[in-house]
């Protein structure tokens, strides 16, 4: 086997050491890190299939590789840490809200599974991707360390993170269409949605640089933003 059957491979193991990495960050309350793993993570999963594509170095080792780094980079890494916030700001947090923040890596592990032998998903999503949801989670609670105030508010009521750990679980395996960032082509009408997303976080960067509001806010809401615009595509469309 030549070397550049190895290097997709390689860039996914990359993926999974991101994962680990921000597993440790997030044990340790460093969560502004656990989200640059993250999205390191991110980046290796985007840079793993396109160097597979372009190598032409598939191989099912590599699907499997693939699935089982983006558990613990999109799965485990958000719920660990959902848990630690929970556990940090809790004094004596309730059993029932650390199993349903920990859900976030049992329903992460079943949107895995059911994309690997979804046949429907070869261009867009049936179900909120697990990166997503990863890089939605850790940019809120990244962001939250930006305001004491908001921070304090949210965590009194301990309920607030289990309760969107619930939320987004269930976004994961539900049927509802979501678009993906893959572009066949770039002709316009083809790619209405994608560009009017573009748009809007390129909209959403500009106006948080003028006000000088943290990246990491603009990261959680351009995310917050996809699953919006999403859900009310899907809304629109159950009308027609």
């Amino acid at each position: 086997m030549s070397i550049r059957n190895h290097i997709p491979n390689s860039i996914t193991s990359l993926n999974l050491l991101s994962g680990c990495v921000a597993v440790i960050f997030s044990f340790h309350g460093e969560f502004s890190a656990a989200l640059l793993a993250i999205i390191a993570a991110a980046i290796f999963d985007f840079f793993d299939g396109l160097s597979a594509r372009a190598l032409k170095a598939y191989s099912l080792m590599g699907k499997e590789l693939d699935s089982l780094a983006d558990m613990v980079s999109f799965g485990l890494a958000p719920a660990m840490i959902l848990f630690n916030k929970l556990m940090e700001d809790a004094e004596s947090p309730n059993v029932i809200w650390l199993i349903a923040v920990l859900l976030t890596a049992v329903f992460s592990a079943l949107r895995l599974a059911k994309f690997n032998i979804d046949t429907r998903q070869s261009e867009n999503f049936i179900g909120l991707a697990t990166p997503s949801n990863a890089l939605l989670i850790a940019s809120g609670i990244a962001s939250l360390e930006l305001y004491p105030g908001i921070d304090a508010a949210i965590m009194r009521h301990h309920y607030i993170l289990p309760l969107c750990s619930l939320l987004l679980s269930y976004l994961l395996v539900s049927e509802i269409p979501m678009f993906s960032f893959k572009f066949k082509s770039f002709r316009f009408k083809d790619n209405l949605i994608r560009f009017l997303f573009m748009a809007i976080i390129a909209a959403l960067g500009i106006a948080t640089a003028i006000s000088g509001v943290n990246w990491k806010v603009w990261v959680f809401a351009t995310f917050a933003s996809y699953i919006i615009m999403n859900l009310l595509l899907a809304a629109t469309a159950k009308r027609k």
